[in-house]
């Protein structure tokens, strides 16, 4: 994997027309991707697999098919090509129409239709484009043949975003080098970047077999690049592993479960993958706060997931050692059995005892990247920054997001220096990963926050407007409907 960031901003009036043709009321996004690729009969690959990718994760995939194949377990029999006229056709009809955040390519078996792809893309611009060149199957059936090759160096590896091929496609695409070691991988990834698109990323055949639409379909939900790699990695990790056992077909190329988390005990399986938009009420407890009105932390946490809070931080400053874990393991209960992640504050060892989908840390704690090594590439790290500086630097770290503020003056936190709206629109421009916006944010400037509108803010989190009150859950539901209020308005 070569160095990885941020994707092609759109022009300003991009689809500005279909936008007036609909209210703020009835508007909610979806996040749209389409995939240019092959059929696979087998479904274990091409269009079918990409559409069950984008299903797992939440986002409307569309397709223009380029071939079909005669295809099973055992191996590809026969490759049939689309004519370059009928998937321009195709083309056209799905981007005149639709609003995609992102294209991802599959195989494009002729340079006819490399042409036509590329006329179309210049006609009807897209916010990212993911090129996975698949030119062998995983059996080892020739899909493209070399007469693409220079296209796809020439003029379409220039505007792709990323691309993602795997070791014996980067190999043809470098003209035949050797590629064995990891540390060849990082040479022909650098070579590759050469060539103009802004990221790559090498990838074996074990381990990200469908990287490619992982990729796409984060990116469309907004994710950074580096984020979406990660949650592209976490997925296929999981989905081989769950999969192992299961026997489709005679052959060896079995397909692996694109739906297997769905059919994990809830109560047991943690939030191992990411997902930005859980930034969008991240409720933060308060000990002193849960003291003041006579309830557990437990107490606290049950009734903040009950009102609509989308991830969960417990913040410890006075408790024992031994008594903070326990409890911890007890909310770590309840969020799993209503999907929602739990980080802690700071304490690594008590992430880690109580299995705890992540932590949060400030500038003052543990550095990220130490952080990192502790817990692993499948937690999720948080950290606080100020200012666009420590935003880079936490995303060359490693985290996977930050948290941005305090944006108001608070009680919570003493001497803590507030940037103001304009400090975190500067934060949330300048970084690479999904933003959550703290500090004295309640119900009456919430929709303040969020209307500064930059893509990468997903949130707010909150400690006072909800632990501080009566009733958690009351005030959580108000927040909540607030923050739903305040996307139609953006």
């Amino acid at each position: 994997m070569y160095s990885l960031g941020g994707i092609r901003s759109l022009p300003a009036n991009w689809r500005s027309t279909t936008a007036s043709m609909t209210t703020t009321e009835s508007v909610r996004k979806v996040p749209q991707v389409l995939t240019v690729a092959g059929s696979d009969s087998g479904a274990g690959a091409g269009i079918q697999a990409d559409l069950k990718v984008c299903a797992a994760r939440g986002v409307y995939c569309a397709s223009v098919i380029t071939a079909v194949t005669a295809q099973n377990t055992r191996g590809v029999q026969s490759v049939h090509l689309l004519p370059p006229e009928f998937v321009s056709e195709q083309l056209k009809s799905v981007l005149s129409d639709f609003e995609f955040d992102v294209v991802k390519t599959g195989m494009l078996p002729s340079t006819e239709i490399v042409e036509v792809l590329l006329q179309n893309l210049s006609e009807f611009p897209v916010r990212a484009l993911v090129v996975d060149p698949v030119m062998v199957s995983t059996s080892g059936h020739v899909l493209a043949g070399s007469s693409v090759l220079s296209i796809f160096r020439e003029r379409l590896l220039p505007i792709a975003d990323i691309i993602t091929p795997n070791v014996k496609e980067a190999s043809a695409l470098l003209g035949g080098v050797k590629i064995e070691t990891v540390e060849e991988m990082r040479s022909a990834a650098k070579l590759l970047h050469e060539m103009g698109p802004r990221f790559v990323l090498v990838k074996d055949f074990k381990t990200f077999v469908e990287c490619g639409t992982l990729l796409l379909a984060e990116l469309a939900k907004g994710s950074s690049m580096l984020s979406a790699v990660k949650v592209a990695k976490r997925f296929v990790d999981n989905a081989l592993d769950y999969s192992k056992d299961i026997v489709i077909g005679t052959g060896k190329q079995g397909p692996f479960d694109h739906f297997f988390s769905l059919k994990k005990d809830p109560q047991s399986s943690r939030c191992s993958i990411f997902n930005p938009d859980d930034l969008f009420l991240y409720a933060v407890t308060d000990s002193r706060m849960n003291k003041k009105w006579n309830r557990s932390i437990v107490d606290a946490v049950k009734a903040a997931i009950e009102g609509g809070a989308t991830i969960i931080q417990l913040r410890e400053k006075e408790a024992e050692t031994r008594e903070f874990l326990e409890e911890a393991k007890s909310c770590v209960g309840i969020c799993r059995s209503h999907g929602v992640c739990l980080l802690i504050n700071d304490r690594i060892d008590i992430a880690l005892a109580c299995d705890a989908d992540g932590v949060h840390v400030g500038q003052s704690d543990m550095p990220v990247d130490l952080v990192r090594s502790l817990l692993g590439p499948d937690k999720i790290i948080g950290v606080s920054c100020k200012t666009p500086e420590q935003a880079h630097q936490a995303w060359k770290d490693g985290a996977d997001y930050i948290g941005s503020g305090g944006v108001f003056p608070t009680n919570t936190k003493a001497n803590n220096r507030t940037i103001g709206l304009d400090g975190l629109k500067t934060v949330c421009e300048a970084s690479q990963l999904p933003v959550v916006a703290i500090g004295g944010i309640g119900i009456s400037n919430a929709v303040s926050v969020m209307q500064i509108n930059t893509p990468n803010l997903k949130g707010v989190a909150v400690v006072s407007a909800l632990f501080d009150q009566e009733c958690v859950l009351t005030q959580t539901k108000k927040l909540h409907k607030t923050l739903e209020e305040s996307k139609k308005e953006v």
